[in-house]
């Protein structure tokens, strides 16, 4: 499998590309599904070229600022349009040994259809929007409101991660999923604070 790194799609970005339009071949890419109307897609990487740094037991041996310009590969633009970055670590055997009640499948696809039942109900007056991930701008705005403490939260955030614009517009997307599915009519700080964990890779602290 090739990793994302390995990608270069900053001509793209740079002349006002996205991602629906650019054609990768099946070996560049960890999985791809494409719809209709819609676009889904999952990538992967290591978090540096040995495969170990932030590893839990396994001593990283990348030479001091190597990590760092392995992650520059990445395009800034693209990280812009990846709604969730999530970093795995590998479980300990203890933990994958232990026997722990987890949530069903079916409790979470409960959830999860509840929560587009919500978002029918939100954008039924809106022709051509039918869940959160579609909203303009504007309409971004308009429906994902978030407080004065979520202002402050979120404003922390975009100064010390320095987002960009649409980053800002994905987190309030992502967060209003969240309280979706928390059958929250607000979105609160926690939701606002989860959503902005998923931008993993804007962290001045990554590889350095």
């Amino acid at each position: 499998m090739q990793l994302l790194v390995e990608i270069n799609l900053n001509p793209v970005f740079s002349s006002g590309g996205d991602l629906h339009k650019i054609k990768i071949p099946w070996d560049k890419v960890f999985c791809w599904v494409f719809y209709l109307t819609e676009r889904f897609g999952r990538w992967a990487m290591n978090p540096c070229p040995c495969g170990f740094y932030n590893h839990p037991d396994k001593e990283c041996v990348c030479s001091p600022g190597i990590v760092q310009k392995y992650l520059n590969k990445i395009s800034g633009p693209l990280l812009d349009r990846i709604d969730l970055h999530v970093e795995v670590i590998p479980v300990p055997f203890k933990e994958l040994s232990q026997e722990r009640v987890s949530e069903q499948s079916e409790t979470i696809r409960e959830r999860v259809m509840n929560a587009r039942q919500i978002q029918e109900k939100r954008f039924e007056n809106e022709r051509g929007v039918y869940c959160n991930a579609q909203m303009s701008t504007k309409l971004t705005r308009k429906i994902c409101r978030i407080g004065d403490a979520g202002d402050e939260l979120l404003k922390n955030a975009m100064q010390k991660l320095s987002l960009s614009a649409r980053a800002y517009n994905r987190i309030l997307k992502v967060a209003r999923t969240i309280a979706d599915l928390d059958q929250s009519e607000t979105i609160n700080t926690e939701h606002l604070a989860e959503a902005i964990q998923y931008r993993s890779l804007d962290r001045e602290s990554w590889g350095s």
